[in-house]
């Protein structure tokens, strides 16, 4: 028996470049791909943002977080 196990006669310091290489390009693309992921859907929410009305743009927000009174505010303004 030989210690060359490997079908396609690649010493093993070869197969280590070539499978660190490979590692090294899925991170690269899977980096790539949550990147432009997050790209298009920050594009796709602006684009609809773009289609809604002029006056929806410029309007007062619904809920303000400075409308919001705690309970013991609400006492105080009271009295």
């Amino acid at each position: 028996m030989s210690d060359q196990n490997s079908m396609i006669s690649m010493s093993r310091k070869s197969r280590l470049r070539a499978e660190m290489s490979y590692l090294m390009l899925k991170g690269a693309g899977v980096a790539a791909l949550v990147f432009f992921g997050g790209w298009i859907a920050i594009a796709i929410i602006a684009a609809i943002g773009r289609q809604l009305p002029e006056d929806s743009r410029g309007a007062a927000d619904p809920t303000p977080l400075s409308y919001v009174v705690s309970p013991d505010t609400a006492v105080a303004l009271a009295a």
